[in-house]
């Protein structure tokens, strides 16, 4: 549906009463204008209204509709097509929520296509609208605005995992603490849906910066900016996988460790108590001919040869360190 829809002329904004062509046609005819139109999950339908206008390409409009596509750049004639990746932290599971923000820029119109409750981009609305040097790049900062805010999403939320992924590692070392895999490797998860959201961001980025993108090279310099803050996050993100790698190998050491040691337990406690049970298997044949049978000692001392080998196997075991 279409969430907003303004026309921008000469830095300011003009509603769009009725037909969203027509109103374009009149504002372009007065001065300096572009239109922005915001959908939440169109259907094929929803986007009918605006693609023969704007003659948006068929294939963009496949992607911008069923969603589910790589951060990417792709340029349709004078139509430039960006997706972008949304990322939040679950608050149930500990996963990554993840959305979309896709982008057609033209000269004049930039329609914004958004998947997931990820992101609103009324907070982009409102900073264009207030800072003029936004409105008056056009199309381009749109753009700008909206990459910059995602990046700064990617920066808070790369500073919660990390926060997760070091309580995990203090988890994992801690005396006691309960077998910390499965919540590993839900981290390790999270971290690659991060990395699939800003792997694939850097060099569409990039290609910003470095003004190969014609009708974005008058803010290269502000999409370095962007880059940066990727680069940075990617790092991160890079950082917390190799942590998490490494705190998955310690956890399984010490797992197999404490299975050892509780074997090990096991193990000598057995040897205890085959000393008794095999005293006891010999005098319970009863043979004819046991002549400790008819000691009068015989019960006491056999009380007393399993109580002291049991003590002296027992202190034996407790010394190397199997007790």
């Amino acid at each position: 549906m279409i969430v907003d829809k303004a026309i921008y002329l000469d830095g300011e904004r003009a509603e769009i009463d009725g037909d969203i062509s027509e109103a374009f046609e009149r504002a372009k005819t007065r001065g300096n204008a572009f239109l922005w139109v915001g959908l939440f999950e169109p259907t094929h339908e929803e986007f009918d209204l605006i693609v023969d206008e704007l003659k948006l390409h068929p294939l963009a409009v496949e992607d911008a509709v069923n969603a589910h596509q790589r951060p990417k750049l792709e340029l349709y004639g004078d139509t430039l097509f960006a997706v972008l990746k949304t990322l939040k932290h679950h608050e149930d599971k500990p996963t990554l929520v993840v959305g979309e923000i896709m982008l057609f820029i033209g000269e004049d119109f930039v329609i914004t296509v958004r998947h997931g409750a990820i992101n609103p981009l009324d907070i982009v609305r409102e900073r264009v609208e207030a800072e003029k040097w936004l409105l008056d790049a056009g199309p381009p900062g749109v753009l700008y605005a909206v990459c910059d805010l995602v990046a700064d999403t990617y920066t808070r939320l790369a500073r919660h995992v990390e926060a997760d992924v070091i309580e995990t590692e203090r988890q994992v070392f801690e005396p006691g603490a309960d077998d910390a895999t499965e919540l590993i490797y839900a981290l390790k998860r999270q971290v690659l849906q991060f990395r699939i959201a800003v792997d694939p961001l850097v060099p569409v980025m990039e290609d910003l910066t470095q003004g190969r993108v014609a009708l974005c090279a008058g803010l290269s310099e502000y999409f370095r900016d962007i880059l940066d803050h990727l680069l940075r996050v990617d790092r991160m993100v890079e950082a917390q996988n190799e942590l998490l790698t490494g705190a998955l190998a310690a956890n399984l050491s010490l797992v197999t460790m404490q299975q050892n040691i509780d074997l090990r337990k096991i193990s000598a406690w057995a040897a205890i108590v085959a000393v008794p049970t095999l005293i006891a298997g010999i005098y319970g044949m009863n043979f004819d001919h046991m002549p400790e049978l008819h000691w009068a000692i015989g019960y006491p001392l056999v009380w007393a040869v399993m109580i002291g080998a049991c003590l002296l196997l027992y202190r034996k075991l407790r010394r190397s360190g199997w007790l």
